[in-house]
């Protein structure tokens, strides 16, 4: 719930509004991707670009890209968030030759698997 006093919230929201899970967080603050304040009771608190930073991990890692990558990728994010800097082109082209590769490979061995599969005496 967001305390109306400092504009943060809490890991349960945080979690509800991004729909990642409060372990998945807590991963993600434990390798200094997420920032959070503790309060004198030793709970968490996210500012308010927390929701924002959280949605741009997870499109990240939706991408195939590992942490470490993430890590390094998420400060070329524009100040406005919603572009990002020019020095991660070469890196994402080469991520997507890979992702293209492992599809080319996936797509022969559906294929043959598919004439295995006629093979089959029933």
């Amino acid at each position: 719930m967001t305390t109306p006093y400092d504009g943060t919230v809490g890991i349960g929201e945080l979690a509800r509004r991004t729909g990642a899970s409060v372990r998945s967080l807590r991963y993600y603050e434990q390798h200094g991707l997420l920032r959070a304040t503790r309060t004198a009771a030793g709970h968490r608190r996210f500012g308010a670009d927390a929701t924002e930073t959280v949605r741009r991990i997870r499109m990240l890692l939706d991408g195939g890209l590992p942490l470490a990558i993430v890590a390094k990728i998420m400060p070329c994010f524009t100040e406005e968030g919603a572009r990002l800097d020019a020095c991660v082109a070469d890196y994402l082209r080469e991520h997507m030759d890979t992702v293209r590769d492992r599809m080319h490979i996936l797509d022969r061995q559906q294929h043959t698997i598919a004439r295995l599969q006629e093979l089959i005496v029933a």
